[in-house]
Protein backbone atom coordinates (compact mmCIF):
# COMPACT_ATOMS: atom_id res chain seq x y z
CA UNK A 1 0.00 0.00 0.00
CA UNK A 2 1.62 3.39 -1.32
CA UNK A 3 2.12 5.64 2.08
CA UNK A 4 -0.50 8.37 2.26
CA UNK A 5 0.44 11.77 0.68
CA UNK A 6 1.78 14.27 3.73
CA UNK A 7 -0.50 16.63 4.58
CA UNK A 8 0.57 20.37 4.53
CA UNK A 9 -0.95 23.98 6.01
CA UNK A 10 -0.56 27.19 3.82
CA UNK A 11 -1.42 29.97 7.16
CA UNK A 12 -0.91 33.03 5.00
CA UNK A 13 -1.80 33.86 1.44
CA UNK A 14 0.57 32.11 -0.95
CA UNK A 15 0.94 32.52 -5.16
CA UNK A 16 -1.51 30.71 -6.44
CA UNK A 17 0.72 28.39 -8.81
CA UNK A 18 3.28 27.73 -5.59
CA UNK A 19 0.14 26.17 -4.02
CA UNK A 20 -0.98 23.97 -7.45
CA UNK A 21 2.51 22.56 -7.16
CA UNK A 22 2.35 21.61 -3.80
CA UNK A 23 -1.39 19.86 -4.49
CA UNK A 24 0.48 17.77 -7.04
CA UNK A 25 2.61 16.67 -3.84
CA UNK A 26 0.65 16.83 -0.60
CA UNK A 27 -2.97 17.33 0.96
CA UNK A 28 -2.98 20.98 1.21
CA UNK A 29 -5.40 22.56 3.38
CA UNK A 30 -5.43 26.42 2.78
CA UNK A 31 -6.48 28.46 6.41
CA UNK A 32 -5.13 32.11 5.12
CA UNK A 33 -8.77 33.53 5.63
CA UNK A 34 -9.04 31.69 8.96
CA UNK A 35 -5.86 31.84 10.68
CA UNK A 36 -7.57 31.20 14.30
CA UNK A 37 -7.79 27.69 12.78
CA UNK A 38 -4.47 26.92 12.78
CA UNK A 39 -3.35 25.77 16.24
CA UNK A 40 -6.49 23.43 15.95
CA UNK A 41 -5.29 21.75 12.85
CA UNK A 42 -1.76 21.72 13.50
CA UNK A 43 -1.73 18.16 15.36
CA UNK A 44 -2.52 16.57 11.92
CA UNK A 45 0.06 18.05 9.65
CA UNK A 46 3.55 17.24 8.20
CA UNK A 47 4.41 20.33 7.15
CA UNK A 48 3.67 24.39 7.26
CA UNK A 49 4.03 27.61 5.60
CA UNK A 50 4.12 30.81 6.84
CA UNK A 51 4.29 34.41 5.63
CA UNK A 52 4.96 37.03 7.75
CA UNK A 53 1.97 37.27 9.56
CA UNK A 54 1.75 34.04 11.21
CA UNK A 55 3.24 33.83 14.28
CA UNK A 56 5.36 30.43 14.57
CA UNK A 57 5.38 30.43 18.49
CA UNK A 58 6.31 27.97 21.11
CA UNK A 59 2.93 27.92 22.80
CA UNK A 60 1.68 27.22 18.73
CA UNK A 61 4.09 24.32 17.82
CA UNK A 62 3.52 22.48 21.34
CA UNK A 63 0.51 21.28 19.40
CA UNK A 64 2.59 19.94 16.51
CA UNK A 65 3.28 16.36 17.15
CA UNK A 66 4.37 15.24 13.64
CA UNK A 67 5.15 18.43 12.42
CA UNK A 68 8.43 18.16 9.60
CA UNK A 69 9.13 21.11 8.37
CA UNK A 70 7.87 24.85 8.98
CA UNK A 71 8.69 26.56 5.39
CA UNK A 72 8.91 30.50 5.14
CA UNK A 73 7.63 32.15 2.27
CA UNK A 74 10.41 35.13 2.04
CA UNK A 75 13.53 35.21 3.68
CA UNK A 76 13.08 36.73 7.52
CA UNK A 77 12.32 34.17 10.50
CA UNK A 78 11.77 36.74 12.81
CA UNK A 79 7.59 35.38 13.12
CA UNK A 80 9.22 31.75 14.26
CA UNK A 81 10.39 31.08 17.39
CA UNK A 82 13.77 29.12 16.12
CA UNK A 83 15.28 28.23 19.34
CA UNK A 84 11.52 25.86 19.73
CA UNK A 85 11.98 24.47 16.41
CA UNK A 86 15.31 23.59 16.86
CA UNK A 87 14.90 21.77 19.77
CA UNK A 88 11.76 19.90 18.39
CA UNK A 89 14.27 19.22 15.35
CA UNK A 90 11.91 20.44 13.04
CA UNK A 91 13.84 22.27 10.10
CA UNK A 92 12.86 25.65 8.66
CA UNK A 93 13.40 26.27 5.22
CA UNK A 94 12.90 29.93 3.46
CA UNK A 95 13.38 31.36 -0.17
CA UNK A 96 16.55 33.87 0.71
CA UNK A 97 17.00 35.06 -2.99
CA UNK A 98 13.39 35.44 -4.00
CA UNK A 99 12.59 39.21 -3.09
CA UNK A 100 16.45 40.36 -3.46
CA UNK A 101 15.71 42.53 -6.84
CA UNK A 102 12.33 43.56 -5.34
CA UNK A 103 13.27 45.14 -1.91
CA UNK A 104 16.85 46.51 -3.89
CA UNK A 105 14.24 48.02 -6.39
CA UNK A 106 12.17 49.58 -3.11
CA UNK A 107 15.48 50.76 -1.66
CA UNK A 108 16.29 52.80 -4.61
CA UNK A 109 12.67 54.01 -4.54
CA UNK A 110 12.39 55.27 -1.13
CA UNK A 111 15.55 56.95 -1.45
CA UNK A 112 14.68 59.22 -4.68
CA UNK A 113 11.18 59.62 -3.08
CA UNK A 114 12.90 61.17 0.34
CA UNK A 115 16.06 63.37 -1.26
CA UNK A 116 13.44 64.96 -3.61
CA UNK A 117 10.71 64.90 -1.28
CA UNK A 118 8.32 63.62 -3.17
CA UNK A 119 5.72 63.17 -0.14
CA UNK A 120 4.88 66.81 1.14
CA UNK A 121 5.33 68.08 -2.96
CA UNK A 122 2.11 65.65 -3.62
CA UNK A 123 0.03 65.92 -0.76
CA UNK A 124 0.61 69.68 -1.32
CA UNK A 125 -0.51 69.24 -5.04
CA UNK A 126 -3.78 66.60 -3.92
CA UNK A 127 -4.39 69.58 -1.85
CA UNK A 128 -4.69 72.10 -3.94
CA UNK A 129 -0.97 73.78 -3.25
CA UNK A 130 1.20 74.35 -6.59
CA UNK A 131 4.21 74.23 -3.90
CA UNK A 132 6.75 74.22 -6.55
CA UNK A 133 9.94 74.61 -4.02
CA UNK A 134 13.54 73.64 -5.07
CA UNK A 135 14.64 72.22 -2.07
CA UNK A 136 15.14 68.41 -3.25
CA UNK A 137 18.63 66.60 -2.99
CA UNK A 138 20.43 64.75 -5.99
CA UNK A 139 22.28 61.76 -5.24
CA UNK A 140 24.96 61.86 -7.43
CA UNK A 141 28.32 62.25 -5.41
CA UNK A 142 26.71 61.56 -2.27
CA UNK A 143 28.15 58.56 -0.06
CA UNK A 144 25.84 55.43 0.67
CA UNK A 145 26.41 53.17 4.20
CA UNK A 146 25.05 49.66 4.24
CA UNK A 147 24.38 47.94 7.69
CA UNK A 148 25.05 44.38 6.46
CA UNK A 149 26.54 44.18 3.20
CA UNK A 150 24.45 40.94 2.05
CA UNK A 151 22.64 40.40 -1.38
CA UNK A 152 20.46 42.48 -1.14
CA UNK A 153 22.21 45.58 -0.15
CA UNK A 154 24.93 44.51 -2.68
CA UNK A 155 22.33 44.75 -5.52
CA UNK A 156 21.23 48.60 -4.37
CA UNK A 157 24.72 48.97 -4.52
CA UNK A 158 24.64 48.30 -7.74
CA UNK A 159 22.00 50.23 -8.55
CA UNK A 160 23.28 53.33 -6.66
CA UNK A 161 26.38 53.20 -8.05
CA UNK A 162 24.40 54.20 -11.71
CA UNK A 163 23.52 57.31 -9.74
CA UNK A 164 26.77 58.56 -9.28
CA UNK A 165 27.07 57.12 -5.43
CA UNK A 166 29.84 55.97 -3.81
CA UNK A 167 29.16 53.01 -1.59
CA UNK A 168 30.64 51.74 1.76
CA UNK A 169 29.18 49.10 4.66
CA UNK A 170 29.19 47.95 8.02
CA UNK A 171 29.12 44.10 8.49
CA UNK A 172 30.45 42.33 11.23
CA UNK A 173 30.61 38.86 9.57
CA UNK A 174 32.76 40.22 6.56
CA UNK A 175 36.06 40.82 6.36
CA UNK A 176 35.83 41.50 2.59
CA UNK A 177 33.23 42.42 0.09
CA UNK A 178 32.69 40.34 -2.97
CA UNK A 179 32.20 43.52 -5.32
CA UNK A 180 35.30 45.61 -3.58
CA UNK A 181 32.88 48.02 -1.28
CA UNK A 182 34.96 49.54 1.16
CA UNK A 183 33.82 47.66 4.82
CA UNK A 184 33.99 50.28 7.75
CA UNK A 185 33.27 50.27 11.63
CA UNK A 186 29.93 51.35 12.28
CA UNK A 187 30.74 54.43 14.14
CA UNK A 188 32.69 55.96 11.01
CA UNK A 189 30.43 54.53 8.65
CA UNK A 190 27.76 56.52 10.20
CA UNK A 191 30.09 59.75 10.40
CA UNK A 192 31.04 59.81 6.83
CA UNK A 193 27.77 58.66 5.07
CA UNK A 194 24.94 60.64 3.68
CA UNK A 195 22.64 58.12 3.43
CA UNK A 196 22.61 54.84 5.71
CA UNK A 197 20.39 52.22 4.41
CA UNK A 198 19.55 49.20 6.89
CA UNK A 199 20.40 45.37 5.74
CA UNK A 200 20.57 43.00 8.53
CA UNK A 201 18.15 40.63 10.79
CA UNK A 202 16.42 41.65 13.63
CA UNK A 203 17.90 39.82 16.64
CA UNK A 204 18.69 41.26 20.34
CA UNK A 205 21.56 42.11 19.44
CA UNK A 206 20.07 44.01 16.62
CA UNK A 207 17.42 45.68 18.40
CA UNK A 208 17.32 49.39 18.32
CA UNK A 209 20.81 49.59 17.07
CA UNK A 210 20.18 52.80 15.54
CA UNK A 211 19.28 55.01 18.28
CA UNK A 212 19.61 58.24 19.13
CA UNK A 213 23.76 58.20 19.42
CA UNK A 214 23.88 56.27 16.40
CA UNK A 215 21.45 59.21 14.87
CA UNK A 216 23.65 61.60 16.34
CA UNK A 217 26.41 60.83 14.59
CA UNK A 218 25.19 60.78 10.88
CA UNK A 219 25.80 64.16 9.00
CA UNK A 220 22.95 66.78 9.27
CA UNK A 221 21.08 66.37 6.65
CA UNK A 222 21.79 62.58 6.29
CA UNK A 223 18.34 60.44 5.19
CA UNK A 224 18.03 56.81 6.57
CA UNK A 225 16.47 54.38 4.52
CA UNK A 226 14.78 50.91 6.90
CA UNK A 227 13.22 48.15 4.79
CA UNK A 228 14.67 45.51 6.25
CA UNK A 229 12.94 45.47 9.80
CA UNK A 230 11.32 47.69 12.27
CA UNK A 231 12.73 47.11 15.64
CA UNK A 232 16.53 47.49 14.40
CA UNK A 233 15.61 51.59 14.50
CA UNK A 234 14.53 53.35 17.51
CA UNK A 235 11.44 55.18 16.03
CA UNK A 236 11.33 57.98 19.01
CA UNK A 237 14.74 58.91 18.48
CA UNK A 238 13.81 58.99 14.45
CA UNK A 239 11.37 61.21 14.84
CA UNK A 240 12.93 63.15 17.33
CA UNK A 241 16.15 63.86 14.48
CA UNK A 242 13.60 64.47 11.65
CA UNK A 243 11.76 66.89 13.54
CA UNK A 244 14.79 69.16 14.86
CA UNK A 245 16.01 69.16 11.64
CA UNK A 246 19.54 66.72 11.89
CA UNK A 247 18.31 64.44 9.75
CA UNK A 248 16.85 65.69 5.90
CA UNK A 249 14.22 62.66 6.09
CA UNK A 250 13.76 59.36 6.56
CA UNK A 251 11.57 56.49 4.50
CA UNK A 252 10.47 53.28 6.34
CA UNK A 253 8.76 49.98 5.02
CA UNK A 254 9.10 48.16 8.55
CA UNK A 255 7.69 49.05 11.76
CA UNK A 256 8.66 47.84 15.27
CA UNK A 257 4.95 47.76 15.38
CA UNK A 258 2.62 46.38 12.34
CA UNK A 259 0.47 48.28 11.62
CA UNK A 260 1.86 50.77 13.59
CA UNK A 261 -0.33 52.87 15.72
CA UNK A 262 2.22 56.04 16.39
CA UNK A 263 0.68 57.88 13.94
CA UNK A 264 3.11 60.48 13.94
CA UNK A 265 5.59 58.91 12.37
CA UNK A 266 3.22 58.31 9.20
CA UNK A 267 2.09 61.94 8.68
CA UNK A 268 5.40 63.52 9.35
CA UNK A 269 5.66 65.10 5.66
CA UNK A 270 9.80 63.89 5.51
CA UNK A 271 9.42 60.48 6.74
CA UNK A 272 8.20 58.45 3.84
CA UNK A 273 6.13 55.52 4.40
CA UNK A 274 5.05 52.30 2.82
CA UNK A 275 3.30 49.30 4.72
CA UNK A 276 5.78 46.44 4.00
CA UNK A 277 5.72 45.80 0.24
CA UNK A 278 9.40 45.19 0.29
CA UNK A 279 9.26 41.90 -1.48
CA UNK A 280 5.41 42.40 -2.80
CA UNK A 281 6.06 41.88 -6.32
CA UNK A 282 4.13 39.68 -8.20
CA UNK A 283 7.84 38.06 -9.62
CA UNK A 284 8.79 38.31 -6.04
CA UNK A 285 5.88 36.16 -4.62
CA UNK A 286 6.02 33.46 -7.18
CA UNK A 287 9.32 33.28 -6.66
CA UNK A 288 9.09 32.72 -2.77
CA UNK A 289 6.49 30.42 -2.94
CA UNK A 290 7.83 28.25 -6.12
CA UNK A 291 11.19 28.10 -3.75
CA UNK A 292 9.55 27.59 -0.40
CA UNK A 293 7.25 24.68 -2.03
CA UNK A 294 10.50 23.20 -3.62
CA UNK A 295 12.42 23.41 -0.24
CA UNK A 296 9.30 22.13 1.80
CA UNK A 297 8.68 19.10 -0.52
CA UNK A 298 12.28 18.27 -0.46
CA UNK A 299 12.29 17.80 3.20
CA UNK A 300 8.65 15.58 3.16
CA UNK A 301 10.83 13.56 0.60
CA UNK A 302 13.63 12.99 3.14
CA UNK A 303 16.52 15.08 0.58
CA UNK A 304 17.99 17.75 2.09
CA UNK A 305 17.07 21.47 1.06
CA UNK A 306 18.81 23.85 0.14
CA UNK A 307 17.76 26.89 2.43
CA UNK A 308 17.58 25.56 5.91
CA UNK A 309 17.94 28.24 8.23
CA UNK A 310 18.78 25.67 11.23
CA UNK A 311 20.92 23.50 9.35
CA UNK A 312 21.87 21.67 13.23
CA UNK A 313 18.58 19.86 12.85
CA UNK A 314 20.99 17.43 10.63
CA UNK A 315 23.34 17.20 12.98
CA UNK A 316 21.83 16.20 15.94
Amino acid sequence: MEDAPPRVLVADELDATAVEELRRSAVVEDLSATPAALAGRLGEAQGLLVRSRTKVTASLLSSAKGLRVIGRAGVGVDNIDMAEATRLRIPVVNAPQAATESVAELVVGLLVAVARDFGSQSFALRSGNWKKAGNGLELKGRSVGFVGYGRIARETAQRLRAFGMRAQAYDPFLTRTEDGTPLLPLPQLLETSQVISLHTPLTPETHHMIGPAELERMPRGAILINAARGGLVDEAALLSAVEQGHLAGAALDVFEEEPPKDLRLLSHPKIFTTPHIGASTREAQARAGRTTVEQVLKVLRGETPEFCVNPEVWKR
